[in-house]
């Protein structure tokens, strides 16, 4: 009987090897490309992978996120109502307002860059450049000559005729300090009611002697209904989109 399973061992693996599916297998070693074909493929994952770490970056310098996210913050610290909203909650309201307010961008960057490309009309360059524009544009509107004029200045090079002459390295920290300071001086604005509540508060409570009462447990209710009575997230939303040009 073992002389005969002896003699069958050998067909029976024969056999599992011809009727059994083969196992692919991942080659793993790095190559370098043999042709300019092989080249384009690779640098295309390697922009693409690049850009998709890049995102929240570029959605945060270049688009109106900055304004939206500072104002909010101003306006919770104003009211004084400490981790409310949470920042998580004013962080997607600044996201959702900043895509509705670069939506006609992105669809125009999308047409006149990203689509032509799909269809291999244009090259990676040009495809690049049309995409960028809109966002350019968006950028000079809402950009300080003042602060654009000062990284000239750093880098000595002359004044832009165009505004395809303005590169992105130069046009992206002269548009964040512009956002910074009309972000700044929103929140100024929207301090000032609210400021003038705590001091009304705080004299009537020193006339009263109430001097071991804190003020801000009073005046939080008052600025809560001011708010709300003159729909303040509504007039300031509204204001704040129409602040971009």
């Amino acid at each position: 009987m073992k002389k005969i399973l002896l003699i069958l061992i050998p067909f029976v693996v024969f056999a599992a090897s011809v009727n059994a599916p083969p196992i692919p297998v991942v080659d793993l070693t790095l190559n370098a490309p043999q042709t300019p074909v092989q080249l384009v493929k690779t640098l295309n994952i390697m922009i693409l992978l690049t850009l998709l770490a890049l995102a929240p970056s570029i959605v945060l310098v270049m688009t109106s996120f900055i304004r939206l996210l500072i104002v909010f913050g101003f306006l919770r610290q104003a009211m004084g109502t400490q981790q409310l909203p949470p920042t998580q909650l004013l962080v997607s309201l600044a996201l959702m307002i900043t895509f509705f307010i670069m939506e006609p961008y992105a669809k125009q960057a999308y047409k006149d860059g990203i689509q032509p490309y799909m269809q291999e009309k244009i090259g990676y360059v040009e495809a690049f450049d049309r995409s960028v524009k809109p966002f350019k544009n968006f950028m000079i509107k809402n950009t300080r000559e003042k602060d654009l004029a000062l990284f000239y200045r750093i880098r000595h090079m002359p004044n832009p005729k165009t505004v395809d002459d303005v590169p992105l390295t130069i046009l992206i920290p002269a548009f964040m300090i512009s956002e910074l300071k009309t972000a700044f001086e929103i929140g100024f604005l929207i301090y000032l009611p609210f400021l003038i509540i705590d001091m009304v508060v705080s004299a009537i409570l020193m006339s009263l002697g109430m001097m071991m009462l804190p003020p801000v447990m009073i005046s939080l209710p008052f600025k809560l209904l001011v708010f709300v009575l003159v729909d303040g997230w509504n007039l300031l939303v509204g204001n704040l989109v129409a602040s971009f040009k």
